[in-house]
């Protein structure tokens, strides 16, 4: 899960200066400031569900999916929160925001399947029995 949530950052990175770089042809500073919030808004939210699945990792099953549920409920409400605070500025390009949005989802996500695919992870736990060995290790 590391290198996913290293491959996705990376590719955020690069994403908000491909962006910006592209936002100020188009629309100039707005474009840039358009770029940049749609890199932090789309790439973040992203990066954030990878983060929890990374630090939940070694917990039970049922107390990290209801972390990771929670998390996913607090990043709706701060992306909601986020853009309704957005919408009466005028300082930024809408087009680039919804543009680098959109590319940040697909993006950061192709980058963190890269990287979970890419990772080799044994399919059994080393020192492990096998068969119908008694619970208390007799």
């Amino acid at each position: 899960m590391r290198a996913a949530v290293r491959y996705g950052a990376l590719g955020l990175v690069a994403l908000a200066v491909v962006g910006s770089a592209i936002g100020a042809l188009v629309a100039g500073l707005a474009g840039v400031w358009g770029a940049l919030l749609g890199a932090a808004v789309g790439g973040g939210f992203i990066l954030f569900t990878a983060l929890g699945v990374l630090l939940t990792a070694k917990l039970p099953a049922l107390t990290a999916g209801a972390v990771l549920l929670g998390t996913w409920l607090l990043k709706m409400i701060l992306a909601i929160a986020v853009l309704a605070l957005l919408d009466p500025l005028t300082f930024y390009s809408r087009g680039m925001l919804v543009g680098v949005v959109i590319a940040a989802l697909v993006l950061v996500l192709g980058a963190e399947t890269y990287g979970v695919l890419g990772t080799k992870a044994p399919y059994v736990e080393p020192g492990a029995t096998t068969g119908d060995a008694d619970p208390d290790g007799k």
